[in-house]
């Protein structure tokens, strides 16, 4: 035992790795694939509309706006012991009176005598590649072209989630122009000429993105908002999709073949008026 015991110790100079160094192939796991890739999504929504984002290799995220935290995202990429410092880094993106939300792949302290509230802790979903058919829909699926198809895509986005902050609404708010540019794709359904439920699909570290999924009120209970999530999930075959579900979501998703892989932190600072 005592010889197998030390074959099992690696050679005095090898570096040991916890797997989240900078270095580190983004494809090393699957996790650290959805965590670079939830990373990008923040930062690709804001910089696509000129807005300001930050990667800091402990952290990324970016400022869409200043009314709704959903579409404003701050992703921990590594674990750290120093989360009052990534805050106080993040603070320089988001001043207190701007809402957002913090995701973190792993348990954090208590944050809330820093000014945030628990969201909870979501589901991350992974589904792997395969052959499987699509769920049955009543509804016709299309992919967005163009910006005039985005502007369309964002009101059902804003409409069926709901995202009411985000009204009045004006096109680009949340998918400027130039957001379709290969690694990022959206769906919009439609039913009987009305677009009804939509869906996004961003792709990078080596696996396919599925946000932005929403159906309007009238439109659920046609398979509407998942003929859409399903385009969005295998418009690369050969990419594993991920996500993170609500706990409500989450047997929409299994239906669809993703698997729940462990559960994340989210945090919000809810924001408040600049005079308050």
């Amino acid at each position: 035992m005592g010889v197998v015991g030390q074959s099992l110790l690696p050679p005095e100079h090898e570096r040991l790795t916890s797997g989240w160094e900078p270095d580190v192939p983004e494809d090393d796991t699957l996790v650290r694939q959805a965590v670079l890739v939830h990373a990008s999504w923040a930062i690709t929504l804001a910089r696509k509309i000129g807005r300001p984002w930050r990667d800091e290799g402990a952290w990324a995220g970016g400022r869409v706006g200043d009314r709704g935290a959903l579409t404003n995202w701050v992703v921990l990429t590594r674990p750290t012991k120093y989360l009052d410092a990534v805050l106080a880094e993040v603070a320089a993106l988001f001043p207190p009176h701007v809402p957002y939300l913090l995701v973190s792949p792993w348990p954090t302290p208590d944050l809330r005598e820093l000014g945030l509230g628990l969201v909870g802790h979501p589901p991350l979903m992974l589904r792997m590649p395969d052959t499987s058919a699509g769920p049955p829909s009543n509804v016709e699926v299309r992919e967005v072209e163009d910006d005039d198809g985005l502007a369309v895509a964002e009101r059902v986005l804003v409409e069926g989630y709901p995202l009411p902050e985000l009204e009045p609404l004006h096109p680009g708010v949340v998918y400027g122009p130039g957001l379709l540019d290969g690694t990022t794709r959206v769906w919009v359904a439609w039913d009987d000429g009305t677009p009804v439920a939509t869906a996004a699909a961003h792709l990078h570290a080596g696996v396919t993105l599925v946000e932005g999924v929403a159906a309007l009120a009238g439109a659920r209970g046609k398979g509407a908002g998942a003929a859409v999530a399903w385009a969005a999930t295998t418009c690369d075959p050969a990419r594993p999709a991920v996500l993170i579900a609500s706990d409500d979501g989450r047997p929409v998703y299994e239906r669809l073949g993703f698997l729940p892989v462990e559960r994340w932190t989210v945090w919000m600072q809810p924001g408040a008026s600049p005079g308050d």
